[in-house]
């Protein structure tokens, strides 16, 4: 074990791991295109982006030029009261690349935060326009939207990670996660139980919050467009908000620059994040309709209660503008086709091991389903030994590559999973 390992082991506390008891992690040195180089001289393929998040691999030379010239400039100044261009840019990049007519982006520290400010637009919405009933959320099960307190109560309440905290949570309705799956039609019998509650609960419901067509964190659940097509309606039709939580989609990982575009449906409100800057810098966006913006202004107190000490952070704002200029001039949709197509034809043989229950493919998103939940002390270090980085959780053996990824390197990745999976 290294010293920067028992260092690590003696003081800090990793996401989702028990301190001191946790399997020692993996010393990087270096990240470099779409490899991470440990600290033993051994070198692996990244195939979870960072979480998703480093779409153009690392180290990218726009991205670092970016950041580099905005920190000769200014790091960081308050956002309360004041302003500066590389903000005000991304909020008007934001809003033109946006599904719709959104008006106005509120810019944040993170995904779960962005889900916090939604959840706080949609409730003082309606108190703001004398329904102050109209307080509770409707999502589906299956859903994963961050892990602060707003967020982890439209978490799926009983598969999700946060069933610790039911006790303490606000109870909110919860319809059943859609059967139809992304290349079926959404059928009666699909919306019908979320019809039902939706109906039960108008004068009490602020607003629907969903994943668009792919679940995250919560089961990678690829669900029918046509779904979210007639909750947009339903939502209409009984005066509820619908929000959007691409944090995990947005930016083309799901096949479109955002999983909303596949239902043609624009959201009252739309969380962003992951993505936005590439992977180099934390900044989530949550943008929102003239609407609610409106709704929110008429009523007291007349102004969104929320202030982030790092909201609109000159750094992170010149990365992400950085990154939408990139995606903006590479070609990123032939590659992500292109991605899609390898897993699907990769990790087909999958379907004929024992312990896999499905697998699933769509944009640059690829799912190997289990029949069992993998022991991580054991399967990490297995695609370690693959060379490869990917972080299972639960039943599911998942890949998000970067969109840079060469067809050699994603086909060492599904190898790997195969591999691995083949062992279970």
């Amino acid at each position: 074990m290294s010293r920067l390992v028992e260092r690590d082991l003696a003081c800090v506390w990793h996401p989702y791991a028990a301190p001191r008891l946790a399997p020692p992690p993996f010393p990087v040195v270096r990240a470099e295109g779409v490899r991470l180089y440990l600290e033993d001289g051994r070198t692996l393929i990244d195939g979870m982006s960072s979480w998703w998040s480093a779409i153009h691999g690392y180290g990218h030379p726009a991205l670092l030029r970016a950041a580099h010239e905005q920190l000769e400039a200014m790091s960081h100044v308050m956002f309360g009261g004041l302003t500066h261009e590389p903000a005000v840019a991304l909020c008007e990049r934001l809003l033109a690349l946006a599904p719709g007519a959104l008006a106005r982006a509120f810019l944040c520290d993170s995904g779960s935060v962005a889900v916090e400010v939604a959840l706080k637009m949609a409730l003082q919405f309606w108190q703001a326009r004398g329904r102050p009933r109209k307080q509770r959320l409707l999502t589906i099960h299956g859903g994963y939207h961050g892990d602060t307190f707003g967020a982890m109560a439209v978490c799926d309440p009983v598969g999700g990670m946060h069933t610790l905290f039911r006790g303490v949570l606000p109870q909110q309705l919860f319809a059943p996660r859609p059967a139809c799956r992304f290349d079926e039609p959404c059928r009666e019998e699909d919306i019908a139980p979320f019809e039902a509650l939706i109906a039960a609960h108008a004068e009490e419901l602020a607003a629907v919050i969903l994943e668009p067509v792919v679940q995250g964190a919560g089961g990678m659940w690829f669900y029918s467009p046509g779904y979210l097509a007639r909750v947009r309606e339903l939502c209409d039709a009984h005066e509820v908000l619908l929000i959007a939580d691409e944090i995990a989609t947005g930016f083309g990982r799901a096949g479109r620059t955002f999983a909303c575009e596949y239902a043609e449906v624009v959201p009252d409100i739309l969380c962003l994040g992951k993505a936005l800057t590439g992977g180099t810098l934390s900044l989530a966006a949550t943008l929102a309709s003239q609407r609610v913006c409106d709704g929110i202004a008429s009523g007291e107190p007349g102004l969104l209660m929320h202030g982030p000490t790092f909201m609109g952070n000159p750094l992170a704002c010149a990365t992400a503008l950085a990154s939408l200029a990139l995606l903006e001039a590479e070609p990123w949709q032939p590659r992500v086709k292109a991605i899609a197509t390898q897993l699907a034809a990769e990790l087909a043989p999958c379907r004929a091991l024992p312990a896999v229950a499905d697998v699933r493919v769509l944009g640059a998103i690829g799912v190997v389903e289990l029949r069992e939940p993998v022991d991580m002390a054991v399967v990490q270090p297995a695609f370690v030994e693959e060379g490869v980085w990917l972080r299972p959780f639960g039943r599911l053996v998942y890949t998000m590559p970067p969109y840079v990824t060469a067809k050699e390197d994603l086909s060492r990745v599904t190898g790997a999973i195969h591999a691995v999976v083949s062992k279970l």
